[in-house]
């Protein structure tokens, strides 16, 4: 419990008695006692006011380093994902779209559509910076997925070939993949 920044008094709480954070600390403990080399982190932080997100983060990072941890995290926010990963995968329900290394995927104008609507979905504090136009359409359903690139009905970037053929996971620079026929042009819609 210490280690996660509780102290023994919280053992003999209910979990109603727990603010948002000390639950999350709470499933930390719980995964660091079985000794764990990975731990899978689905939205971990997503549901915490930003000042406890940086504590769990902050508490993720310095708990790796000092028991050789492995994190799956799982995240829609990619200013999350950068701050605690060193490669990143990015997917639209299904096969990779995206790898790399953390800076290449958050900084390289390489991206996906989908990539670049995850980085325009970024916050910045700044009421006078613009606002990105959220995607249009509907997510497609999993279970009947379109044909081609799974991203093509919400994709700004989409052509012809987009709903024919599913793109090929291409080499797009030093430990960087993409899975996009117009990698090279996304970037017209990025906001930063």
């Amino acid at each position: 419990m210490e280690k996660v920044g509780l102290s023994a008094q919280h053992e003999h709480r209910y979990p109603h008695e727990f603010s948002g954070g000390q639950r999350q600390r709470v499933g930390i403990a719980r995964a660091l006692a079985v000794e764990p080399d990975l731990i899978i982190a689905d939205e971990a932080v997503s549901a915490l006011d930003l000042s406890v997100q940086a504590q769990i983060l902050n508490l993720l990072q310095d708990i790796k380093g000092e028991h050789g941890l492995s994190y799956l995290f799982i995240a829609h926010d990619l200013a999350v994902i950068e701050h605690v990963s060193d490669r990143i995968a990015v997917h639209v329900s299904g096969p990779d779209c995206r790898t790399g290394k953390c800076g290449t995927i958050c900084i390289s104008s390489r991206a996906t559509p989908y990539t670049e609507a995850l980085l325009n979905a970024v916050p910045v504090p700044d009421p006078g910076h613009p606002r990105p136009a959220a995607l249009s359409g509907e997510i497609p359903s999993p279970v009947h997925p379109p044909s081609g690139c799974y991203f093509h009905p919400r994709c700004p970037y989409a052509q012809a070939i987009c709903q024919q053929q599913s793109p090929p996971l291409t080499d797009v620079g030093p430990n960087h993949l993409s899975a996009c026929h117009f990698h090279e042009q996304v970037g017209r819609f990025r906001i930063r």
